[in-house]
């Protein structure tokens, strides 16, 4: 499928549809998978243009780029890592893993593509060279990870320092854990062997980047359910330099300082940092990406875009956009819908769900959507 067949426009307050998505099929790996993004739906700022970069690709959520130009792409259900590769404008689409549990996380290092599923992680040694004969080596022994499926998930990146970064949630809604083993962030030295608890009392992250000025340490954290449709808010979390290990509040303390009313101790919130924004109640807030790029306008230098998953357990559904975060010159933040149309309101129901972000060399944004198996592609002109 090229990037231009199907395309949303921004145009002043409102939008120009290039053209509808009629249902597609699209063969990966001799399978056929269906899906029907709604990209006459989508609604983005004016000058900027939405378009389905690849379909076809059930489950797709995590998104890395490699050295080469290969983009792989994690998912959880479907068991499935993807390697999409181009040329001359043309998507080649391989599954180079399947039946893994849950292959969310991906990180690259020399060479190298690392999978982390669950308690399971897999090196593929120079796998841009051998997409169609891609060996695993299984490395677990060396992370100790939990094998518990709730919030198993995991998400992985090779920092600035060049260690391992793996969250690993909660197991439960809300429960008291060991914050050394659950609902914290770690990194890995892969050299020696050494592994640190970077961030504790985080629920269940699902994405996190560095800063592009400062190198700090940024993410987003998903709040506890069953406290009502507008309590807690989710949130977005930055660990300041000098703070390895710092506490971010789950269980006891969510959001900007909401006590949590079953799981009690005095001064809930005393040693907590408390989040930079909220990203909106029960909004699955998961991938986070700075942007560095210059095709879009110098306001959005610097900004962070969250992909916010949408809501599951509140009454009338809220989420299913990807936000944007900017800052003013006092450093306050604000968080706004950038990318919307995904939650149809009448029906109340998930039009799209977002997961992951991926900022391209030529200054676009891929978005994976797991609803519909889809890669979107942002750009913008003037």
């Amino acid at each position: 499928m090229s990037a231009g067949k199907f395309a949303v426009v921004g145009r002043f307050m409102s939008l120009t549809f290039v053209s509808a998505l009629c249902m597609a099929a699209i063969s990966v790996n001799g399978a056929s998978a269906q899906s029907r993004p709604p990209i006459d739906r989508l609604q983005v700022p004016p000058g900027f243009k939405v378009e389905v970069w690849q379909a076809g690709l059930p489950g797709a959520r995590t998104l890395l780029l490699g050295p080469k130009g290969t983009v792989f792409v994690g998912t959880t259900g479907a068991g499935r890592v993807y390697a999409v590769t181009s040329q001359n404008g043309e998507h080649q689409v391989r599954t180079i893993a399947q039946a893994l549990t849950s292959p969310n996380g991906l990180a690259m290092k020399d060479g190298a593509l690392y999978v982390a599923a669950i308690n399971r992680v897999y090196r593929f040694d120079d796998i841009e060279n051998r997409l169609d004969g891609a060996q695993r080596v299984d490395i677990s022994q060396q992370f100790n990870l939990p094998s518990d499926r709730h919030h198993g998930w995991r998400y992985t990146a090779f920092g600035p320092d060049g260690k391992l970064y793996i969250a690993v949630g909660a197991p439960c809604n809300v429960c008291e854990v060991d914050p050394n083993v659950y609902g914290n962030i770690r990194r890995y030295d892969l050299a020696s062997g050494r592994m640190e608890v970077v961030a504790r009392g985080v629920r269940n992250s699902v994405g996190f980047d560095w800063h592009p000025v400062t190198g700090e340490f940024w993410f987003t954290d998903n709040g506890r359910d069953n406290l009502g449709d507008d309590i807690p808010e989710d949130e977005f979390n930055r660990l300041p330099r000098g703070k390895e290990g710092a506490n971010f509040g789950f269980p006891y303390c969510h959001a900007n300082g909401i006590a949590d009313p079953q799981f009690r101790k005095p001064d809930p919130c005393a040693d907590v940092i408390l989040p930079v924004a909220t990203t909106g109640p029960h909004s699955a807030s998961l991938g986070i990406k700075w942007y560095t790029g210059s095709m879009f306008p110098p306001e959005y230098r610097n900004a962070a875009f969250i992909a916010r998953h949408g809501s599951w357990n509140r009454s009338r559904k809220f989420g299913s956009d990807l936000a944007v975060v900017q800052f003013d010159s006092a450093g306050k933040a604000t968080v706004r819908p950038f990318m919307t149309g995904l939650l149809d309101e009448r029906r109340d129901e998930h039009l799209a769900r977002l997961v992951g972000i991926l900022p391209m060399p030529d200054g676009a944004l891929l978005v994976s959507d797991d609803l519909n198996g889809a890669i979107y592609r942002i750009s913008y002109s003037k």
